[in-house]
């Protein structure tokens, strides 16, 4: 068991170098990095396409999606993006930084303004590792139980902002969105939480507001 936490513990420690770096260099080129992670089925994938499409007409975007397996995702939403990369992880749970770099090669940064991270659909693994983004989003859905948060805090420790997606689902699902609230700010306190639904278009005003306003001054 010793010899598990030494070797967890170099693993982090070199993610964490190499997310420095990475950072440092999305700092230069003015590129701003948000990472997305979530458990599989919140609407993710569903959430980010929709968003690029509306983002796509006024500044310069690219996508790295993770998943264990499949190019699904990164097929999906090359139909809002054209410079979208598929990271496929095998059996791993999880995007690192290393992963990031390697996916990066060949790209120019200083040619977008916004580069979206998908991480794989975990709750658990994604949380401790560093990938050199300037914001981590964390997405619960209406479906899931308003407390996810409870379960999983660490997840939502880690994050900067969450998304309650697939919000026109709340009634039909009957789920308590003051719940969900007092789940989450119990965990994180004065997280920013929004509501939204990639379907009927609630909240993504304000969610594409948030991020834009992110961006460096031009």
């Amino acid at each position: 068991m010793t010899r598990l936490v030494e070797v967890r513990s170099r693993i982090l420690k070199e993610n964490d170098v190499l997310a420095r770096g990475l950072r440092d260099r999305f700092q230069q080129a003015g590129v701003c990095v948000i990472s997305f992670v979530s458990s599989p089925g919140s609407g993710k994938t569903t959430f980010l396409e929709k968003l690029m499409f509306r983002l796509s007409p006024r500044h310069r975007i690219a996508a790295l999606v993770g998943d264990l397996a499949t190019e699904n995702d990164a097929a999906r939403l090359s139909r809002a993006c054209t410079q979208v990369r598929q990271i496929t992880t095998g059996t791993i749970c999880h995007l690192d930084a290393k992963m990031i770099d390697k996916a990066l090669e060949g790209w120019r940064l200083e040619d977008l303004d916004f580069l979206f991270i998908e991480n794989v659909g975990n709750l658990v693994c994604p949380s401790g590792y560093d990938l050199g983004e300037q914001v981590r989003v964390v997405l619960l859905s209406a479906t899931e139980g308003e407390d996810k948060p409870l379960k999983y805090p660490t997840i939502f420790n880690t994050a900067d902002v969450a998304l309650i997606t697939k919000i026109d689902l709340a009634a039909a699902a009957e789920f308590d969105r003051e719940a969900a609230h007092r789940s989450i700010l119990s965990v994180r306190p004065g997280m920013k939480v929004l509501e939204v639904s990639a379907k009927t278009g609630e909240g993504m005003d304000e969610t594409e507001a948030l991020f834009e306003s992110l961006l460096a001054p031009a």
